[in-house]
């Protein structure tokens, strides 16, 4: 598979999938709370998703991935399954949401802080956010994806915090997950050159500890080796004639 220049029309779904994903984020705030099951949240954003939004929520089935959501909570680094367990006060939980609207899909996630969050787990999550960020400011044509990685491992390490490696961001449109990779580490002015009318997820994933994951018996979740708590943020981004636009902006953050 060859990177997919999307064309303005197909630019236009890809706005509507992560304005649509960034609405399910948006609506199921209120819900994280103590007591609540990851099971109750995946059934609250899935009957969003089909009966309210009519779109498709890409997880359910893909790859067999049994849910709707991603939930990750606390040591759980990515794609942890909804399940009756219940959310605790001074969790922290990832939920990674992908909605297909007219067959192009949005992705995002956000980490939430649940009740009462410790400090280290509060600039654990703070400081993964920035590291998106000080990643997806690097993108604009004629920029490299190792512009983007190295801007995130930079900002991870400076504040003493590890990059995972096994999992990356990636290429969206038609399909879920399309070329290239998005490493979240790297060397400025290596890899591929960004071009208008790409659109990938930066969606870095770090931990407190160090940067060793293992995935469960389950065959999805990823958890860090140490149990040291992970972070994760993740955005859809088109790349512009002059930058970048996100297309899965939250009000929140406008």
């Amino acid at each position: 598979m060859s990177i997919i220049i999307k064309t303005e029309s197909e630019i236009e779904k890809m706005r509507i999938a992560g304005r649509l994903a960034a609405e399910v984020l948006e609506m199921i705030a209120p819900y994280v709370v103590p007591g609540v099951t990851t099971e109750q949240l995946d059934k609250i954003c899935h009957d969003y998703i089909v009966d309210v939004q009519k779109a498709i929520p890409a997880p359910l089935n893909y790859h067999g991935f049994p849910k709707s959501i991603c939930t990750s909570i606390n040591h759980q680094v990515c794609h942890g399954i909804p399940s009756e367990k219940k959310l605790k006060s001074g969790d922290i939980v990832n939920i990674d949401i992908t909605v297909i609207k007219d067959d192009y899909h949005g992705d995002t996630s956000k980490m939430f802080c649940v009740g009462e969050v410790s400090q280290h787990a509060k600039r654990l999550v703070n400081v993964t956010r920035e590291a998106m960020f000080r990643g997806i400011e690097q993108i604009k044509p004629g920029a490299t994806l190792g512009d983007i990685g190295h801007a995130i491992q930079k900002h991870a390490e400076a504040n003493r915090y590890s990059v995972v490696r096994e999992f990356c961001g990636h290429g969206i449109g038609k399909n879920f997950h399309e070329d290239p990779q998005v490493l979240h580490y790297g060397k400025a002015g290596t890899g591929e050159v960004l071009e208008a009318g790409m659109t990938l997820t930066v969606e870095p994933m770090l931990n407190l500890g160090k940067r060793h994951v293992k995935v469960l018996a389950d065959g999805w979740t990823a958890v860090t080796k140490d149990r040291s708590l992970s972070a994760q943020w993740e955005h859809t981004i088109l790349i512009t004639a002059d930058g970048y636009e996100i297309l899965t902006l939250r009000q929140e953050e406008m």
